[in-house]
């Protein structure tokens, strides 16, 4: 009998894609795209597709944890009730934090701000989104009077310019790239700027790539609206009826003349001239922004000077046009609408107003109310380093990696009275520095809903039992609550019983003016709540549904007008110097997630990107001593991090771009977050951390290495980063000293039994030494070492351990396949494992012209698309010579 797939919707990005998860019956689930869920009509990106691959249950947290040794919820939950009880008694409620997560879900996210802010009566509850989105928070509330996204993701296909600023779409929300790319070819009419510092993957689809300082946003936006008002296009009608603060804000504009403009952004005159044409002449213009504005000390100010160019123009409200916001993580939204952030209060009311505090009180029936927003994100660990915070809980995210200055992070928790940590995964920087584990329930194995970016309820429906004794978050925090001594408050049976006082709350909110309103789904039963389809809010009890908001140009503020803001270009918080020179930019690869505790469990998502990097511009390596491939230690006044040597035009010269993923986990001291500091915006508490200032030198060690094993490699060398591969694990490595005796040095690091056969070969006066492990008959392991990065073909090296008996040991000592194995080199495509060995070779053999002549001949690009920007560079860089006349 077929197991009937399960709808439910994916744990990354904030798209909030449809997933069809169908179990095996053995703890593992097929795959696929919802094509009934409207934002992704099927599609996955290579992480969604791989979902299937990360839910085993190695590392995984299945049982209570107390100072390290296990123990029974009864007494795990009763001492987090009674440290917390303590601390509030002996020092106040503001003696005490949650630091939470968008992984949780709305109903999760709810009762753990219910618990804080009107139960233990405090605000100091913040969130991981405190990292993502709070600039979009703050710049909402100021320009429109509420946390309001204006359009949908349909604005993306039926706008006539799509302006992507500070996102690298194609590979951060990859389905929406797709979906953008699709109606570009439907429509070759549209028009696409991209405005990034670095030339991305997303930058393939451009008319007009800005290439902008980092950090001058403002200067640019600034510069748009007064050339938007000197070309004529303000809306003055629009203005009038339904805009303050228009004149101050133009004027602030028209400071931005042509030659300070240039001067901020490194623009040319000519590229800023086009697109103030292409956007004078665009009525339909969607602008759409992610991390790059929001991770700003200006972040804020950012975001109200897209929106004032929107507001001006009159395009907000009406299909195909708007200031448009795509977030970071799966419920980012859903943490939004319950007041997640230490500064809001639940359905979008203000902790500030008195009345929406009496409010809240009131319905929830709580002994108290937060009076007075509480820390935010960066200020909770600086109360914890200095002990004004006594009692900490963290869920569901690893701050000790994430936050700014993570060293000082990890010093502040560990300095903390008392850290409980519910988690779903047991070994994280952040869960070795806790007192108590809470084992928590993982995607496919827990309840609820999630919001994502253009406003759409989506259910997250279990479709696994949860593993050992973990729970859902709710359950956990529900019990924490009511062994503090407020049971009845928090009796819920169900997570639908959650979610029908979240959405009735909202009623409550709506008539105090929110316009987060789910009030239709208050009276929502079990069965209709399981059977709950997407939704977008707003949906009223009592009046129809709106696909869009501020169509009818009423805003939230009280007088039902939008706000612009007089603005003006302010430089990021702290400058470079001659001791750091260089601007780091840090970001997203295409194939991991955040800290890696889920995609670095696929060996394919890991074949893309398997190891740290920095990208250096050429002119700045050749100034620092760094050649290609070789290692280098990027410093702030932080701290340090060493990786990979990526040398590249993407990024400008000036600047260098590392990834954010890798973790004392995967890699010897790849930490980005050690460098950047903590400087926030004055209005969102943002942290800035795309313009801290580094300098770069070259790490010299005596040898390199490349090592391959069925078992898990732990090196002990100053630089290793290792990485899941079919059928084991590959590691790169590093080492200042040669050893004494290479072949002792080579079984121990790769765990060679006394009876395994061991081929080598050694060239002493090059500095090579390789050998190759056999056991019955079967490759287990291998070792390349080198004076210089290791020149061999790692898909073929870690593909000899999948491929049991296919290379020999000579074969894989020589590091390339022979004539008989094609080598597919690096991954290209992760949906269907292509290399970009086996592209290039199509492309020249079979004259393949585009995209899809790739796709049909190889699959790659078919599925979800993200490697679609690589094969057009593959494609342009081996297409054949057009022959003169």
């Amino acid at each position: 009998m077929t197991t009937p797939p399960v709808r439910t919707a994916c744990p990354y990005c904030g798209v909030g894609c449809g997933v069809l998860a169908t179990p095996d019956g053995h703890g593992g689930a097929a795959i696929a795209g919802d094509p009934a869920h409207p934002a992704n009509g099927g599609r996955l990106c290579s992480k969604g597709s791989a979902l299937g691959e990360t839910l085993d249950l190695e590392g995984r947290l299945l049982r209570p944890r107390i100072a390290g040794r296990e123990a029974h919820w009864d007494e795990a939950i009763e001492l987090v009730a009674e440290r917390f009880r303590s601390a509030i008694a002996q020092h106040g409620p503001d003696s005490v934090a949650f630091y939470v997560s968008g992984q949780l879900l709305t109903e999760d996210y709810y009762v753990a701000n219910k618990l804080m802010k009107g139960f233990i009566g405090s605000a100091t509850i913040d969130t991981n989104s405190r990292l993502c989105m709070a600039s979009t928070v703050a710049g909402h509330r100021r320009a429109f009077g509420g946390d309001l996204v204006p359009g949908t993701y349909e604005d993306l296909e039926l706008a006539d310019l799509v302006v992507l600023t500070g996102s690298n779409l194609a590979w951060c929300h990859p389905v929406l790239y797709q979906r953008l790319a699709a109606a570009r070819a439907a429509r070759p009419e549209m028009r696409v700027v991209v405005i990034d510092p670095r030339r991305t993957a997303t930058t393939e689809l451009a008319d007009l790539h800005l290439a902008l300082r980092p950090g001058s946003d403002v200067a640019l936006f600034n510069w748009l609206l007064a050339r938007l008002e000197a070309n004529g296009a303000v809306d003055a009608g629009f203005v009038a009826a339904h805009v303050a603060d228009f004149p101050s804000s133009i004027a602030a504009a028209r400071e931005a003349t042509m030659a300070a403009t240039v001067s901020a952004t490194g623009l040319d005159p000519v590229d800023l001239e086009r697109f103030a044409q292409l956007f004078t002449r665009t009525e339909r213009t969607v602008t759409v922004f992610s991390q790059g504005v929001n991770q700003s000390s200006a972040g804020t100010d950012k975001v109200n000077a897209i929106i004032n160019c929107h507001l001006a123009t009159g395009r907000i409200g009406r299909p195909g046009m708007g200031p448009f916001s795509v977030t970071g993580q799966p419920n980012a939204m859903g943490g939004r609408e319950v007041g997640g952030l230490a500064n809001m209060l639940a359905a979008h009311l203000a902790i500030e107003n008195e009345t929406h505090r009496e409010a809240v009180k009131d319905f929830w029936r709580a002994p108290t109310i937060c009076e007075r927003p509480g820390l935010k994100a960066v200020d909770m660990f600086e109360a914890c380093a200095d002990g004004r915070i006594k009692a900490l809980w963290i869920m569901s995210t690893n701050p000790a990696v994430s936050l700014p200055r993570a060293g000082d992070v990890a010093e502040a928790i560990r300095a903390c009275d008392f850290v409980a940590v519910s988690d779903a995964v047991a070994d994280t920087d952040t869960t070795r520095l806790a007192d108590v584990l809470l084992p928590a329930a993982a995607w496919g194995e827990k309840s609820g809903t999630v919001t994502n970016s253009d406003r759409v309820i989506s259910r997250q429906r279990a479709f696994l039992p949860a593993p050992g004794q973990s729970r859902p978050d709710w359950r956990i925090i529900c019990d924490v609550a009511a062994a503090m001594g407020w049971r009845s408050a928090f009796d819920f049976e169900t997570p639908a019983a959650v979610f029908r006082e979240h959405a009735a709350l909202s009623a409550v909110a709506a008539r105090l003016g929110s316009a987060f309103d789910i009030s239709a789904l208050a009276t929502l039963s079990d069965e209709g709540y399981a059977a709950l389809p997407p939704t977008r809010w707003p949906l009223p009890a009592e009046a129809p549904a709106r696909e869009r908001l501020f169509g009818d140009g009423r805003f939230r503020h009280a007088d039902g007008r939008a706000r612009m803001l007089p603005l003006r270009h302010r430089a990021p918080a702290v400058a470079t110097s001659s001791d750091y020179p260089l601007i780091l930019n840090t970001g997203r690869v295409r194939d991991h997630w955040h800290t890696m505790t889920r995609t670095a469990k696929s060996a394919r998502l890991s074949r893309h990107m398997a190891e740290p990097y920095a990208e250096i511009h050429p002119a700045d390596a050749a100034r620092a001593g760094i050649a290609p491939a070789t290692l280098v230690t990027v410093t702030s006044p932080f701290g340090s991090v060493t990786v990979r040597a990526l040398l590249t035009d993407r990024t400008p010269k000036g600047s260098i771009f590392v990834p954010m993923h890798w973790t004392s986990q995967w890699a010897r001291c790849a930490l980005v977050d050690t460098l950047v500091g903590a400087e926030t915006d004055p209005h969102s508490g943002q942290p800035e951390s795309k313009a801290q200032p580094v300098r770069i030198t070259p790490f010299a060690p005596a040898w390199y290495g490349f090592a391959v094993s069925r078992e898990r490699i732990d090196p002990a060398t100053p630089y290793w980063a290792r990485a899941r591969v079919p059928g084991g694990w590959q590691a790169e490595l590093a080492d200042g000293a040669v050893p004494e005796e290479w072949r002792a040095m080579a079984r121990r690091l790769l765990r060679a039994p006394e009876g395994a056969e061991a081929v080598e070969m050694a060239d002493p006066a090059r500095g090579s030494y390789r050998i190759a492990i056999r056991e019955q008959g079967r490759i287990t392991a291998a070792l390349f070492a080198s004076r210089d990065p290791v020149a061999v073909s790692r898909s073929f090296v870690a593909g000899a351990l999948a491929d049991a008996g296919k290379a020999t040991p000579g074969d894989l000592l020589a590091g390339r396949a022979g004539l008989d194995m094609p080598d597919p080199g690096a991954t290209v495509c992760a949906c269907f494992e292509v290399g970009v060995n086996t592209i290039v070779d199509a492309i020249l053999r079979d004259g393949l012209t585009d995209i899809a002549a790739i796709g049909e001949a190889l699959r790659a690009g078919t599925n979800c698309g993200s490697c679609r920007p690589e094969l057009a560079a593959l494609v342009a860089a081996n297409r054949a010579p057009v022959a003169a006349e």
